[in-house]
């Protein structure tokens, strides 16, 4: 499986809160938000790992420049107008295959994470797997429609919520290259924002299924970094139980 990491965004809500570190690079437990995603593709078999970061973005770029790492890191340095355009940059980059795309500030335990990434090495049917959660974290949350809930095959994706509505997209893609195709149309039509992609992909008769994990969180603001340090150890405290 490959791996990749949209980390381009400004981070310019952090740094209005105070928080002096690219967001990539706040600690959560002591240690880099970037690193953790790292470190457990490379523990969930990892065989590349492809990110975007933008420009501005200069220490966050060394850090990256400095791992020594056991697969291929592929680091697309561009500046962009939205994640979907992010993710047509990196699909520039990320090999042929499988591969699972998040984003920097997705905080998961890494238990769950792993269960989604094998159900999808396995899975020969879907075009792709969402990972979704009924736990609504973020500020503009993006419904996720499925048929029932022993399918979980995805519908539509809704920007409210609907009678019925269960689920929230995590922010957690797991797809082939196939899917490039429709990326590049939504880019040639001028469309932006992941969320259309989304939708552009149903659209397009790609089978997508819902994998669904009880929480996701984002890191937005300064306020969310210690709720994710918490979140993180206390699973971590579990573990060891």
């Amino acid at each position: 499986m490959n791996y990749a990491i949209i980390a381009a965004g400004e981070g310019s809500r952090l740094a209005q809160e105070g928080v002096s570190r690219p967001k990539p690079l706040v600690t959560l437990c002591g240690e880099p938000m970037i690193l953790r995603l790292i470190n457990i593709f490379l523990r969930c078999g990892a065989e590349s790992i492809s990110i975007i970061v933008n420009e501005h973005m200069t220490e966050v770029r060394r850090f990256l420049e400095q791992l020594e790492l056991p697969v291929p890191l592929h680091l697309v340095v561009k500046t962009t107008p939205s994640s979907m355009h992010s993710f047509w940059e990196l699909s520039r980059v990320i090999p042929e295959g499988k591969f699972c795309l998040t984003t920097v500030d997705t905080i998961f335990r890494e238990q769950d994470f792993a269960g989604y990434v094998a159900a999808f090495e396995n899975d020969d049917t879907h075009d792709g797997m969402w990972a979704v959660t009924p736990f609504i974290d973020d500020e503009k949350p993006l419904y996720v429609e499925v048929d029932n809930d022993a399918d979980m095959n995805i519908t539509a994706f809704r920007d409210k919520p609907f009678d019925g509505a269960k689920y929230v997209s995590g922010g957690i893609y797991a797809m082939s290259h196939k899917a490039f195709e429709v990326l590049d149309r939504c880019i040639e039509q001028g469309i932006s924002r992941m969320r259309n992609f989304q939708r552009a992909l149903v659209d397009n008769g790609f089978s997508l299924q819902a994998y669904s994990i009880d929480k996701i969180i984002d890191v937005d603001h300064a306020a969310d970094i210690p709720v994710a340090e918490q979140f993180i150890s206390s699973f971590h405290q579990h573990t060891e139980h």
